[in-house]
């Protein structure tokens, strides 16, 4: 029988401790929620051998990473969904607004154990480590956010999808299955903690407000499962044919509640492949080999968010040409208002401000172009990294990063070459009036 929390997912970071604790302590962090979430599920495991609770923790940062009000808002939402869900299993939801650090430290003298989902990026890996030198429990490390845990699908940086793809098809038997949710046998409701109240924290917090939430942003993993079946119902067998043109809504719009864990990868693939039929490798294609390979750029690359993560020929190639004369050239002022010449780039910019999302093969133009108007390479790669994380709701991301990697020929191979791209390939306005209405993108982005 398979197991649906394989030892690969459980990595202990830290095993000393009294372990004499009377809880077990979930720090959930990027996994945010109760479903499909081998960390809870882990973490109700060893409350039930130890004969003791489990509480849950979450803690809120003000400085998170080039987080704003529109991210803490879709967070904060998909939050109150989870704090029910636990209650209805027994479950305490305990919020701090404080260090991560310092609150699960403190807590962790109640523990026995401490549990948490495993992180990619360097701000929450840094976290881990820190506790790691502070915690008076054992601190164990469970992957519950991609298809294959990280390091099981390599152990290096993989040079595009297709050096990635056989290493994870080969064991998506093994790790693509559903996950059990466990009896809660020691309830920790009657348990009490000094706990901030999630309907009023928002106003609390010490963070960007100047980017306002999207009006059709709901967070939460409710919300995702209703996109998700929308999708899978109306979208998926049209998704090979039409998920390129941005004047049809063919995606899925799971990018927002995955970056934030309200909804498994794992749960998604097994709803799609459920669906079965035309549509269901092509759309898995993306869900699991494409945002694996994202991961996996991040978690081994050191520069994942600057230009020297690309390859040794686009960055040869973009020296090269950095010289070249630019037609037009734009500040990351005239970018960020969607002003500049062109009315393709502009409505992709106005979606995202808009909706925190855009169209997937527009955001490629939108990159693309950045690279085209501005002065050099280098400050092209830090302007669309700015607006991307600023503004997209899954900005901050793997996949983000990634996104922007491509654009400059990370993943990629060279194409022939050509002015400022040398041999990075080329996107222009004719192919995407050649290949898609446009024009009825444009239209439909203005009546956003």
């Amino acid at each position: 029988m398979k197991q649906d929390i394989p030892p690969e997912r459980v990595q202990p970071l830290y095993e000393q401790g009294s372990e004499e604790g009377d809880l077990v302590i979930y720090w959930m962090q990027r996994a945010q929620r109760t479903e499909y979430n081998h960390a809870l599920e882990y973490a109700i495991h060893r409350g039930n051998e130890l004969d003791i609770p489990v509480v849950v923790v979450f803690c809120l940062v003000d400085n998170f990473k080039d987080a704003n009000f529109r991210h803490y808002q879709f967070m904060l939402e998909g939050l109150q969904g989870v704090e029910k869900d636990l209650r209805d299993r027994g479950i305490t939801l305990v919020v701090k607004h404080s260090d991560p650090v310092e609150c699960v430290s403190e807590l962790s003298e109640e523990a026995s154990e401490v549990i948490v989902d495993k992180a990619y990026l360097p701000q929450t890996r840094d976290w881990r480590r820190e506790l790691m030198g502070k915690i008076d429990a054992p601190l164990i490390d469970v992957e519950t956010d991609l298809v294959i845990p990280i390091e099981e699908a390599s152990s290096k940086e993989e040079y595009a999808a297709r050096t990635i793809r056989p290493k994870i098809d080969k064991q998506l038997e093994k790790y693509l299955i559903p996950v059990k949710e466990r009896e809660v046998k020691h309830p920790s409701l009657e348990i009490s903690f000094d706990t901030v109240d999630l309907d009023e924290i928002l106003g609390r917090l010490d963070i960007d407000k100047s980017v306002e939430p999207v009006a059709q942003g709901i967070g939460g993993t409710e919300k995702a499962k209703e996109q998700l079946q929308y999708f899978i119902d109306e979208k998926l067998s049209d998704y090979p044919d039409l998920s390129n043109d941005p004047s049809k809504d063919c995606l899925s719009n799971m990018g927002p509640y995955l970056h934030f864990g309200q909804i498994s990868p794992i749960y998604i693939a097994l709803k799609v492949k459920e669906k079965g039929g035309y549509g269901v490798d092509e759309y898995l294609e993306q869900l699991i080999i494409r945002r694996e390979l994202a991961f996996n750029f991040v978690y081994y690359n050191k520069d994942h968010d600057n230009i020297d993560c690309l390859p040794g020929w686009a960055s040869k190639t973009l020296e090269e040409h950095e010289n070249d004369e630019r037609e037009y050239l734009y500040s990351e002022e005239e970018f960020e208002k969607g002003d500049t010449h062109d009315e393709y780039w502009n409505a992709a910019q106005k979606e995202m401000l808009k909706t925190g999302k855009i169209h997937g093969y527009m955001r490629m133009y939108w990159g693309k172009k950045i690279l085209e108007w501005s002065e050099r390479p280098a400050d092209a790669y830090q302007i669309a990294l700015y607006l991307n994380n600023k503004y997209e709701l899954d900005g901050r991301d793997p996949n983000g990063y990634a996104g922007v990697a491509w654009c400059f020929g990370k993943h990629d191979q060279a194409w022939k070459e050509r002015n400022i791209y040398g041999k990075v390939r080329y996107m222009n306005a004719n192919g995407l009036k050649r290949k898609f209405d446009i024009d009825r993108y444009v239209e439909q982005v203005d009546m956003l």
